[in-house]
């Protein structure tokens, strides 16, 4: 097991420095303007590294909706990020931490495909910054957003406590929030490794926020957070 660890972490790393290459060429080309084509191509080798780790995704529930969404979900495993990101959620822009730009693969894709890096709970003003320049972004470009509000991995007994800024940003476009509960089966994803199984994604109803006042946004984001139950 351990020696099958080794070679499938060499081989992603190998992999994500590919595909960053092959994005950054196709970006070349196309002059940086196709931020959907290169969203695609990140999506395709999201599923692709799943499988190659023995996994894969099967996706329930309601269908996306049709204009911009705030999709928030669950943050249960290390490798949640690739499980959303092969979705292929529809002119969807991502907020990851911005730790991950350390690793240099994932940091050519996020930039070519629009993710807002987000910085530790510990920098208030810089998050609250950050936040207000996404809001601004996203209300030109009508395009939606996919954020995790525990802000941290909660493996067991989640999800944990959640953050405002999603429903701020929500609130902010006047935008429905999309749940997306993600079901990891046990010992699929220990630690940073990850074992063959299934993943399943079940979406929930958009929630409309429009009627939301500031003044709610404590109880708005915990009926949010009830609402993450997984049911057959």
């Amino acid at each position: 097991m351990r020696l099958r660890d080794a070679l499938l972490v060499a081989a992603s790393f190998a992999y994500l420095g590919g595909v960053a290459l092959a994005l950054l060429a196709l970006a070349l080309v196309t002059g940086f303007s196709r931020r959907d084509l290169y969203g695609r191509g990140a999506a395709g080798a999201s599923r692709a590294l799943l499988r190659l780790w023995g996994g894969r995704v099967e996706v329930t529930g309601a269908p996306w909706p049709a204009g911009q969404a705030v999709y928030v979900s669950n943050h249960t495993a290390a490798l949640d990020v690739f499980v959303v990101c092969a979705l292929g959620l529809p002119r969807a822009r991502y907020f990851l931490s911005g730790g991950l730009r350390l690793v240099a693969p994932l940091a050519v894709i996020g930039w070519l495909i629009g993710v807002f890096w987000t910085p530790p709970q510990t920098r208030r003003e810089r998050r609250v910054a950050l936040f207000q320049r996404a809001a601004a972004t996203l209300a030109r470009t009508g395009e939606s957003a996919f954020l995790t509000p525990e802000g941290r991995r909660v493996p067991e007994g989640g999800p944990g406590p959640f953050n405002r800024g999603a429903f701020h940003l929500a609130l902010s476009l006047g935008a429905p929030i999309v749940p997306l509960v993600i079901d990891v089966p046990p010992g699929t994803t220990p630690g940073l490794l990850a074992r063959p199984g299934v993943v399943r994604v079940r979406t929930l109803p958009a929630i409309d926020t429009r009627a939301w006042r500031l003044e709610d946004l404590d109880r708005r984001k915990d009926e949010v957070r009830a609402s993450f139950t997984w049911s057959s």
